[in-house]
């Protein structure tokens, strides 16, 4: 990927929201206001992938639902669990998934594997974008999560 594609996609990714139906939250450079989604509170790791619109492309609903059931089955192959999630709004809205516990690692090779441009990785409030072509984050890919929508008293824990 070039680096101006990068740097388009960066924006893009940086600039949407993430999460649940009920709790969402995007993200920000610093750590003002900044609290951990509630599958994280303890500061446990967890990652935020999809199998939809590979490489940031749109293409048809069943080739994407067909790779999310097969996405779903890497995971729990893996020995995890997932909350389903979203990841943006309007058009470009992604059914996703939200997996405590994942590394660093397992979030490269689950976007590598599904053809995604980047995916999601974080430890509580601390995120960063993971590119599957990289050993490592940029430090511009490093970011806080903040709170949008909040679910008080039903927040989306596993």
């Amino acid at each position: 990927m070039n680096t101006e594609r990068r740097a388009e996609l960066r924006a893009a990714f940086l600039g949407t929201s993430y999460g649940t139906q009920r709790e969402r939250f995007g993200l920000r450079d610093g750590p003002m206001g900044a609290a951990p989604p509630s599958w994280a509170l303890g500061g446990e790791s967890w990652a935020i992938v999809t199998a939809w619109n590979p490489e940031a492309q749109q293409r048809d609903r069943a080739a994407n639902e067909a790779d999310q059931r097969r996405l779903e089955a890497r995971v729990l192959q893996s020995g995890r669990i997932f909350l389903r999630g979203v990841n943006g709004e309007g058009e470009w809205a992604e059914p996703s998934l939200i997996v405590p516990g994942a590394s660093w690692e397992q979030a490269r090779d689950w976007a590598a594997e599904f053809g995604q441009a980047a995916a999601l990785w974080g430890e509580g409030a601390r995120a960063e974008l993971v590119w599957p072509e990289t050993g490592g984050p940029a430090p511009e890919d490093r970011c806080w999560t903040l709170p949008l929508r909040p679910a008080p008293g039903r927040p989306d824990r596993v």
